[in-house]
Parts: structure tokens; sequence; C-alpha cells
């Protein structure tokens, strides 16, 4: 177990979470699929969740991407899902990415669970940066990245296009690490 907090728990992606993971972007389908829709399409299935989980765990393993899932304590199904991607070993930079269940937003969750991966990502791989790139209109989680500490950077032009939809322009935040 990565973090545990009173309600809910962190862990690092494992095979054991593949049906989880399928049930978690299948009832969040309408959520993730403007923002996450690789994800959603690689998770829609159980085998196809299967698939996405073995490359997840190379990749954590590589150091190429780190994905944690949100579990619940009561029935541990998986809440929510965080990764720390896009990193850049050179620059000493990674970039969160993070969505939760519609029936868990609003009680914290997600603001504890980043500012829990940011610390590590600073403290235990040393980065120098962390970015979180979030459309304007996503509110709750350009909230999530103030709460944390992170600073409006900038606006990223055409930064993400969503399936079936014109590019958008989405907001860069940032924190750095102190040393």
């Amino acid at each position: 177990m990565f973090k545990e907090f009173s309600e809910f728990y962190i862990d690092a992606i494992h095979e054991k979470y593949a049906w989880r993971i399928c049930d978690f972007c299948t009832i969040n389908n309408d959520r993730l699929k403007r923002y996450f829709p690789k994800t959603l399409e690689q998770n829609l299935t159980p085998d196809l969740s299967k698939f996405f989980v073995e490359r997840k765990i190379k990749a954590f393993a590589n150091k190429e991407e780190f994905l944690f899932v949100m579990k619940e304590k009561v029935d541990h199904r998986v809440i929510g899902l965080l990764y720390l991607k896009a990193l850049d070993w050179t620059k000493m930079q990674g970039e969160l990415a993070y969505a939760i269940s519609y029936d868990f937003q609003g009680k914290g969750f997600m603001t504890a669970s980043v500012d829990a991966l940011s610390e590590w990502g600073l403290k235990e791989l040393q980065l120098k940066t962390l970015q979180i790139i979030v459309h304007q209109s996503n509110v709750a989680s350009v909230k999530v990245a103030e709460k944390c500490g992170f600073t409006w950077k900038g606006l990223l032009k055409n930064e993400h296009t969503p399936p079936g939809e014109n590019p958008l322009d989405m907001e860069l935040y940032e924190l750095h690490s102190p040393n």
C-alpha cells in the first residue's frame, strides 16, 4: 500500500486490479471519455484491462510512467486513478493526471491523493517540477491543483483533442521542488 487515509487508500498498479479498473472505467465512461479516452478504450472489457495493467506494471518497473489506484476501504473497489506520466528524466519533470468516480467527487479524496503523490514525486523520485494540465471548465480539477500548491503557468494552445471534438486549449499548473 502506497498511502492510507481514513476512508480510502492508494496503491501502485497490480495485476489483481484489472477487473476493478475495468469496472471503474465502464461505470465512469461519461467522466473519462473526454479527458481519458485512451485509458477508457483500453479498459472496456476485462481482457483489455488485463493487457492494460500488464503494460502499466512494466512501465512502472521501468520508471516510464507510474499508475496508482485509489480504493475505498469498505469493499476495496477502485474509485480513482492517478498517473505520474510524461516523465522527462533530463528535466526531472513529470505530469500528474487523475480521475475519480462520480460518487466520490467533492470529498477531498483527490486533493489528499495528489498531495501524497506530489510529495512522493518530489522527494522520492527527486523530480524538480510536477505539472497538471487541465481544461478551465473542469473546476474541480483546477481546485485540486490550487489546493495542492500548484500555480498557474499559462495557456497551452490546442493541447488536447477529445474524440470527435476540436482541439482544446488547456491550463498548465506547476509545482516545483523547494530544493
